[in-house]
């Protein structure tokens, strides 16, 4: 599309110089069929040109053919019978909301203002794809999450969209989960467990999770059971959505610039690893090590697995309590300065994005807790971010420039951390950087929480609602501006300022007067330079 636009550029400009030339009128006759021969000329070499491109595009999608086919077939094989359940799931679901689509349009239509833009592109606007991928259930839903957690992947209209894409996820009867649990551990439940909850403490679109107590130790555990069927449906309809991609990418070759097809084999990747337990027992059992190896296990904590009852489909672990880091009241009555906990919380957060294998990359309220011991509690390693060498190191200076507001050291980093065709004018862009950060502190902070005691522990439960449209508002405009400039950020961009607005958050409530980028108690460099050094 572009190659065409400058080619009509081209020939229009040239027209203009040499069909309609400003010569004297007696010479009119004799120069005009000079040019128009050299119109003639160069109609006939655009003409070419434009068949040579498209014969071009037509033999690369034959030689694309084959390979495509191949992928199709490979994909539909490892997808199994379930692809032809879900598919005809999903036609059930394209047609119920299809008949919610039409009936918006023909109200619409009756209303002097038009049809809406929102509506204009049917399903595959925002507000019905949104409302498709819910009906699709579990696994367009964690979909939906990631596309709502990723501004730097997708247009802002859908990620604002999608923010409305929660888990809402029904319990699956305790029966279910118990012979889930007599599955995958080959044994009967009386001589691993004495005693498992029924009720569960959470459920979510996935996975389903329930306090329980080992038999031999008494240690209190919780177990996480992925619910039934789940990776069937997940394999399944990935393989479904990557056909997809492939397909569009065939039909319209400039897709390819925009990575599709990366971009959901990057999505399948993320979701599959969320559910094998057994690759979150390893990012709990690398994050535990770095605990060790940086002597930080008197600060905090993460829950010990035990693998001889974790499976890739159960995960078994120390049950830990304590309170959610937006709970004051009862952090004052844990620690005496809810500050240096703070503070500790921050400093192993930070030593983690280069001093272990990954970092915890969804720490709300709900995962981050100050434990009745004191300790900082790291809780549900589903989702982990891992950086690289380059992109830590802009964030580095990202991170200096923010704390000290030297927005073109900002630009600088970010386009130093994107990828980029173009020259960028950096004061520009520091210019516009500052109108967006100038607004953090605008920030709402309404946090609920819910709380449930026992005689044995501070809370149990935590219930965090916090506004994630202004976080990832804050995301858009950093990533809308970034784009106008032509950056493209990688995703762990995204997930890293996430957590810092989760911190500012922690901030604002428990250290008002607390700058975590800039207090000396706070390290975020020396364990780079540590890292080098060995």
């Amino acid at each position: 599309m572009a190659i065409t636009a400058v080619r009509g550029a081209v020939h229009t400009r040239v027209s203009l110089l040499f069909c309609q030339p400003q010569i004297p009128a007696t010479s009119t006759s004799v120069r005009l069929r000079s040019f128009n021969g050299r119109c003639s000329r160069f109609s006939v070499f655009a003409r070419y040109s434009q068949a040579q491109n498209i014969s071009t595009r037509i033999q690369d999608s034959i030689d694309n053919l084959p390979k495509l086919v191949e992928d199709i077939l490979q994909t539909s094989i490892s997808t199994g019978p379930r692809g032809a359940f879900r598919l005809a799931q999903g036609i059930q679901a394209v047609l119920t909301v299809g008949g919610e689509w039409l009936t918006d349009v023909s109200k619409s239509e009756n209303a002097s203002s038009g049809l809406p833009r929102e509506m204009q592109l049917g399903l595959l606007s925002p507000l019905y794809l949104r409302k498709l991928f819910e009906r699709m259930g579990a696994t367009y839903i964690k979909l939906g999450q990631f596309i709502a957690s990723a501004p730097t992947l997708f247009p802002a209209e859908y990620v604002a969209e999608f923010q409305n894409c929660f888990d809402r996820a029904p319990a699956v009867p305790f029966k279910e989960i118990e012979t889930i649990l007599h599955e995958e551990l080959g044994r009967p439940l009386n001589t691993v467990y004495e005693y498992i909850d029924p009720v569960p403490i959470a459920s979510a679109s996935i996975a389903q999770v329930h306090g329980a107590r080992l038999k031999n130790s008494q240690q209190e555990v919780v177990i996480k059971v992925l619910k039934p069927g789940i990776e069937d449906i997940l394999v399944a309809d990935l393989n479904f959505v990557y056909i997809v991609a492939r397909l569009l990418e065939f039909l319209n070759p400039e897709l390819r610039r925009s990575s599709l097809v990366g971009i959901v084999k990057d999505i399948k990747e993320s979701m599959l690893e969320e559910v094998d337990f057994q690759k979150e027992a390893a990012n709990i059992e690398a994050f535990r090590r770095y605990l060790e190896d940086m002597g930080l296990s008197r600060q905090a904590k993460a829950p010990q697995v035990y693998k001889n009852c974790s499976t890739q489909r159960i995960l078994t672990m120390e049950r830990l309590y304590g309170v959610p880091l937006t709970d004051l009241d009862s952090i004052r009555s844990l620690v005496p300065d809810p500050e240096l906990a703070l503070v500790t919380a921050l400093n192993v957060w930070f030593g983690s994005l280069i001093a272990c294998d990954s970092f915890h990359a969804d720490v709300h309220a709900g995962n981050l807790w100050l434990l009745r011991d004191g300790r900082i509690g790291f809780l549900d390693f589903g989702i982990v971010g891992r950086i690289s060498p380059k992109t830590w190191a802009a964030m580095e200076i990202f991170l200096a420039s923010f704390s000290s507001e030297d927005y073109e050291s900002m630009a600088s980093a970010l386009v130093e951390m994107g990828a980029t065709e173009k020259n960028v004018d950096t004061k520009a862009f520091a210019k516009d950087l500052e109108k967006i950060f100038s607004s953090i502190q605008d920030l709402d902070t309404e946090i609920v929480v819910a709380t449930a005691r026992s005689p044995n522990a501070a809370a149990i439960s935590a219930n965090v609602i916090v506004d994630e449209r202004q976080m990832n508002a804050l995301f858009l405009d950093v990533v809308r501006v970034s784009e106008s400039y032509g950056l493209k950020f990688p995703r762990e961009f995204a997930l890293l300022m996430k957590q810092l607005l989760y911190f500012d958050r922690y901030t604002r409530l428990l250290a008002p007067n607390l700058n975590m980028l800039q207090d000396e108690r706070i390290t975020i460099v020396s364990n780079r330079r540590i890292r080098r050094m060995e």
